[in-house]
Formats: C-alpha cells, sequence, structure tokens
C-alpha cells in the first residue's frame, strides 16, 4: 500500500482547483501521477499546503514526517499537488523541483512525485 502525503500550492489552491477535489477524483480513479500506483492500494496519510513562499517546504515536510510518524501513519511517498506544478511552471514558484526532490528524499526518506491529478 502507498503510503502518500499531498502538498498542495498554498497561494493558489481553490483558486485553480476548489477543495482539492481533482486530487482526491485522481487518487480514486488512479489518474495522472497516481496511475504509478494501479495495482495497489493508496492510503492519503496527509494533506496540507507547501508551507508558502518563499519556499517553505523543508520545514512543512519536516513537520509532516514527524507528525505521520508520531500518529503511525509515516508517509512513504510526497507528491506535489498538480497546483504546486503549475505555480512553477507560470506563478514563480520558488521552488526547484529537481533539488527540491532531492533535498526531501536525502533528508526524509522519502519518494517525492511532481504532479496529482491529470489536468
Amino acid at each position: 500500500m502507498a503510503k502518500i502525503a499531498i502538498l498542495y500550492c498554498k497561494q493558489i489552491k481553490d483558486h485553480s482547483c476548489i477543495a482539492c477535489a481533482k486530487c482526491y477524483k485522481g487518487m480514486a480513479e488512479k489518474n495522472g501521477e497516481f496511475a504509478r500506483y494501479k495495482d495497489e492500494d493508496i492510503e492519503l496519510v496527509a494533506m496540507t499546503d507547501c508551507g508558502g513562499c518563499p519556499g517553505l517546504t523543508v520545514p512543512r515536510v519536516k513537520l509532516l514526517k514527524e507528525t505521520t510518524t508520531n500518529i503511525g501513519r509515516p508517509m512513504e511517498v510526497v507528491h506535489l499537488g498538480t497546483c504546486v506544478k503549475a505555480a512553477m511552471e507560470t506563478a514563480a514558484c520558488p521552488l526547484v523541483y529537481d533539488d527540491l526532490k532531492v533535498t526531501l528524499e536525502k533528508k526524509f526518506g522519502v519518494q517525492v512525485v511532481l504532479g496529482t491529478h491529470s489536468y
């Protein structure tokens, strides 16, 4: 079972997608980046914002890792929401995916995936 956490963009959540409805649908239908789990169950262990600009994602993931571990539901994979991907591409988001992926995977031992649902 894939135990995932989703980080959404604090700035554009509920502007481009209301209530993360597309993420929930993508998980249920296993589309977009959730297609990688087609042969296994998905457990959403947490969902929160990225920490906000200018790039507070690392401390947010640290807190998320500690919290999910302490409540007995440790995350294994962090998905940066499709809204984060859109912010990186069009809204001057300060996150650099390749750098962030390496940092989070090394520091917290989790897999990092850019994107959630398909558009």
